[in-house]
């Protein structure tokens, strides 16, 4: 497998105004999210038989890689992965669904008592991360849905390294450099605000392929 690229955004830079500006959408997309890349296929160039892992897998198998590698390829293949989701997990307003739908619709009811009452669930997880991380909702092994954060660039698809193993359904980056240009230190400012452009296309989609 050839190196790891930038993806290209789905919408331009400044789509999703007026909930997080062109800016900081610019500098997240070509500068951080470009650095996570440019790290991991450095990582990768020292160890020529993980080149042929996809990202995703790459993320899965964290816990087993070389130990030389390991640290890099949790936080920059990390940080690929999901800010390769994150751009795909948002939308301009007004061109798809900005709430559940069908059965994950029911299954958010069943799961949290509405959606309303798992937004907030979920707005608490992100804003009590300390630091650095994300927030998650996610499908269980056992098909239930969860909410859980986590710290730096980890995700809930990563063996032996999440505290609550899930299959990431929607994610939300609550590093400062997602926000701060904004909102500075307002956090829940910048939770209240993403919901109006969260695609709920593509969390319907990720939802059908992972309760299978």
């Amino acid at each position: 497998m050839s190196a790891f690229t930038l993806p290209a955004l789905p919408y331009s830079y400044e789509a999703l105004e007026p909930f997080i500006d062109a800016t900081t959408m610019n500098i997240h997309h070509t500068k951080h999210h470009q650095a996570y890349i440019n790290n991991l296929n450095a990582a990768l160039d020292k160890h020529a038989e993980l080149k042929s892992l996809s990202i995703e897998e790459l993320n899965l198998k964290v816990a087993t890689l070389p130990d030389d590698v390991k640290v890099a390829i949790r936080n920059n293949g990390g940080g690929h992965w999901n800010h390769s989701m994150f751009w795909k997990w948002m939308a301009p307003v007004g061109t798809v669904n900005h709430a559940p739908t069908g059965e994950l619709s029911a299954k958010i009811d069943e799961s949290f008592g509405s959606f309303q009452s798992m937004k907030e669930q979920f707005n608490q997880a992100a804003a009590t991360r300390f630091g650095s991380g994300w927030a998650w909702l996610g499908v269980k092994p056992d098909g239930s849905l969860g909410i859980v954060s986590t710290p730096n660039q980890d995700n809930p698809m990563m063996d032996g390294v999440a505290e609550v193993k899930m299959k990431p359904i929607l994610g939300l980056d609550v590093w400062e450099h997602a926000y701060y240009l904004k909102y500075q230190n307002r956090r829940p400012d910048y939770l209240a605000s993403w919901w109006n452009i969260v695609n709920f296309d593509t969390v319907v989609e990720l939802y059908g392929a992972a309760k299978e």
